[in-house]
């Protein structure tokens, strides 16, 4: 059996909390054998919704007594700065202080990346810290960074995403000299806005990546990189999009099937199988949640309504995480040199 993981989760956090957080948790115990878990949050509760679960595996449950909870609404950088005893201050505190090796939730984005940035902090030498989902295409998995965590954003930083996410998709998900791409509005090297011209000659500079150039947003779902870099703003935008578009279409089709007659109810009978099979491949969701890379410790974002199954993939990923050791492998690639002069405030953490 390999090393035992220990993951923190955010009890309270999310639209499906607790119930489907602690189920989701109790999923991943139940499928690997070297994972405890603490759940953060109000005790009371969540001794209540584990009772609901006779075959969760308690010898490897602990739990972290938290009395508050950041909303959605609140302002991350008050919230974390008021809220001390909030399940998600305290579920990064514990990554903080080495009581676990990962935080997993589905609450505040705002207030996992001001924590994450302030409470656990940047590994030396990293400028920023992005959101990193996997999204599916036609080819397999694809690398989005950065996705929700620096709306404005330098070359400079979009080249250490570049190497992060290479190094990412390689040590967890396998994939063998990663095609690393910048999003962009067309292939030419004379297209894009300032940020991805001048990232452009740096990213081709780099001996360390498997540099492809610029990718459309057209081509992402048909695989055309394996690690997709752009500044926040555009890499959101690519998200919601993607999952919006998914969503549409998963209910064009069961609107077509119901309202198609006869014909079209047997019809969809018999391709139910394979079409759920496929819809659940280009599900966004289906990998559970974005990590924040290049902190010195794992958070991981998960989706603010992810089910039990969803949040359980979130979870598990912490394990493959941590048997990779993907920091010293940033450490040791990136060559990375310390830039930073003083520790961050929340303040600036919320403008990054």
């Amino acid at each position: 059996m390999s090393e035992t993981v220990r993951v923190a989760v955010d009890a309270m956090g999310g639209d499906n909390a607790p119930g489907e957080i602690i189920s989701g948790a109790v999923l991943a115990l139940n499928e690997r054998e070297n994972l405890e878990i603490t759940f953060v949050g109000r005790e009371e509760i969540i001794r209540q919704e584990l009772a609901k679960h006779p075959d969760a595996p308690l010898a490897r449950c602990q739990i972290h007594n938290a009395t508050e909870v950041i909303e959605m609404a609140e302002s991350p950088v008050n919230a974390v700065k008021t809220k001390k005893d909030s399940s998600i201050v305290q579920g990064m505190m514990l990554v903080r202080h080495g009581e676990a090796d990962a935080f997993v939730t589905a609450g505040s984005s705002g207030a996992t990346l001001v924590g994450g940035q302030v409470l656990v902090g940047r590994v030396k030498g990293i400028e920023r810290a992005p959101f990193a989902p996997v999204l599916p295409t036609q080819k397999g998995p694809t690398l989005l960074i950065d996705c929700g965590a620096n709306v404005d954003a330098r070359p400079s930083q979009l080249v250490q995403w570049g190497q992060m996410g290479s190094i990412y998709m390689e040590n967890i998900l396998g994939i063998k000299n990663p095609r690393v791409a910048l999003a962009n509005i067309g292939a030419e090297e004379d297209k894009g806005n300032a940020l991805v011209k001048e990232t452009m000659p740096l990213m081709k500079e780099l001996d360390n990546i498997n540099f492809t150039g610029s990718v459309e947003a057209r081509d992402i779902p048909y695989g055309g990189a394996d690690v997709v870099v752009c500044d926040a703003f555009t890499g959101n935008m690519l998200l919601k999009m993607y999952e919006g578009t998914a969503h549409m279409l998963e209910g064009e089709i069961v609107n077509g099937i119901k309202h198609g007659g006869p014909l079209a109810l047997l019809g969809g009978l018999l391709v139910k199988p394979a079409l759920k099979k496929t819809l659940t491949k280009f599900s966004a969701k289906t990998y559970g949640g974005a990590p924040l890379l290049g902190l010195t410790g794992l958070i991981v974002k998960a989706h603010g309504n992810a089910d039990a199954v969803v949040f359980s993939h979130a979870v598990e990923q912490c394990i493959d995480w941590k048997n990779a050791d993907i920091n010293e492998k940033f450490k040791e690639k990136m060559h990375l040199v310390d830039r930073t002069k003083k520790t961050a405030s929340p303040e600036s953490a919320a403008k990054q």
